[in-house]
């Protein structure tokens, strides 16, 4: 723990020094007078690696941004976002499907990112969203096996929204992971975040929008609740109609504030078979309480509780919180944390200390500079995320990886 806390935590408002393009401990700073830009920068940077893009395209949309402007910001990433999206039609129709997917890809996390500044209320957020979506129902449905689009009943006329897909190894019921961001990420990045890594260790994943997330906010209207395990077990309710599930091996992964979400379905969803912290919250209203409308994620938090001001907000975020419910979780834990995480280690330690003292079965890793990896959710680093959650989860699900990988799926079979 050491290293994290002599880094300092929750700086990510903090204007370094040293006010050119650099690298600091939490990754690759791109705009230090302007911090939030520069993290969320790191973070497509980052899901380069996992395909979300390349690096030359996001360095070449960086250079061509005026730093600060939030217009422009949407602009350069439309730019390589569409171009991918329309050299990924043409190869497509030229039956170069694996260019055509590598281009769907890395427009669906091009668009992510034109998206995210964007005011509720703009003309544009909801098509921009759209076309993100649009890229991965074009990826996943050339997956082998392919990935379905699907609808969890959940409120009448308002489900939620979803991506399931099968792991690409034999086997008539395979353990699955349900994969959710948190108050900004969704369900189509968690494919840079944990459902890649899950899928080459032979675990399915069920990636979703819950209320206060993605398409499930955009198009219904639905905010976030405290009382995640009623979502959560609705997507278990689906899932065990599924032939292809093993229903003893589901598991829960929330990144950021989804690491609440997780955290908290745990506790009283008692037919998970783990649990995953990617990024712990042992309080949101201890978090953000004392945040102003000028927060760098106001915008997100507002709209995500259903608040007209932060002020509503703090007040609608207090049920947040693991105190009185982290003690009845009766499954094995991990908590996966950055050493320079805006969370805090602290956050991390505090959930962790809390979990062992009442008995659940929980592994802490906080991710040190060294190794990179010490940024919120591993946004500097996914792979590195991607592999100690996967790795932590095949293990818990008995997975051997070596005789794993000497197989392969036939859908004829």
């Amino acid at each position: 723990m050491a290293a994290g806390k002599l880094i300092g935590e929750n700086a990510i408002e903090e204007i370094t020094a040293d006010r050119t393009p650099h690298y600091e401990p939490f990754g690759w700073h791109h705009w230090p007078e302007h911090p939030w830009l520069a993290y969320q920068f790191r973070r497509g940077l980052g899901e380069t690696q996992e395909g979300g893009g390349s690096v030359s395209e996001v360095m070449l949309a960086g250079s061509r941004m005026i730093p600060g402007d939030l217009e422009s910001w949407h602009k350069e990433w439309m730019v390589i976002a569409d171009a991918n999206w329309q050299r990924g039609l043409s190869e497509e129709k030229l039956g170069h499907i694996r260019t055509a997917m590598n281009c769907f890809l890395r427009a669906a996390d091009y668009y992510r990112q034109a998206e995210f500044h964007l005011e509720p209320t703009d003309p544009r957020r909801l098509p921009t969203f759209e076309k993100m979506e649009a890229c991965s129902h074009k990826f996943i449905s050339y997956l082998n096996p392919p990935g379905e689009v699907v609808e969890i009943p959940y409120e009448t006329g308002k489900p939620i929204c979803g991506y399931f897909i099968r792991a690409p190894f034999p086997g008539d019921k395979l353990p699955v992971l349900i994969c959710m961001g948190g108050l900004d990420s969704i369900k189509d990045e968690m494919w840079f975040m944990q459902a890649h890594g899950c899928l080459q260790r032979g675990i399915s994943v069920l990636m979703v929008d819950l209320p206060g997330q993605g398409g499930t906010l955009r198009r219904h209207g639905l905010a976030t609740r405290a009382d995640t395990e009623v979502p959560v077990g609705k997507c278990i309710d689906w899932l065990e109609k599924r032939a292809d599930v093993d229903s003893s091996r589901i598991a829960v992964c929330g990144s950021s504030m989804g690491g609440y979400y997780a955290a908290r379905a745990g506790c009283y969803e008692h037919r998970l078979a783990a649990v995953i912290s990617h990024g712990a919250v042992w309080s949101v209203h201890d978090m953000w309480g004392q945040k102003g409308d000028d927060f760098g994620l106001a915008m997100h938090i507002r709209w995500v509780f259903g608040a007209k001001t932060m002020k509503e907000a703090h007040e609608l975020m207090k049920p947040f919180t693991l105190k009185g419910h982290l003690e009845h979780m009766k499954c094995p834990y991990l908590v996966l944390h950055g050493g320079h995480d805006v969370l805090t280690v602290t956050a991390a330690r505090s959930t962790y200390d809390h979990a062992i003292a009442n008995g659940v079965d929980a592994t802490l890793r906080v991710l040190e500079p060294d190794e990179t990896g010490a940024e919120h959710c591993q946004h500097d680093n996914p792979t590195i995320g991607q592999e100690v959650l996967a790795d932590w989860l095949a293990d818990k699900f008995k997975i051997d990886q070596r005789t794993l990988l000497k197989t392969s799926f036939n859908p004829l079979v």
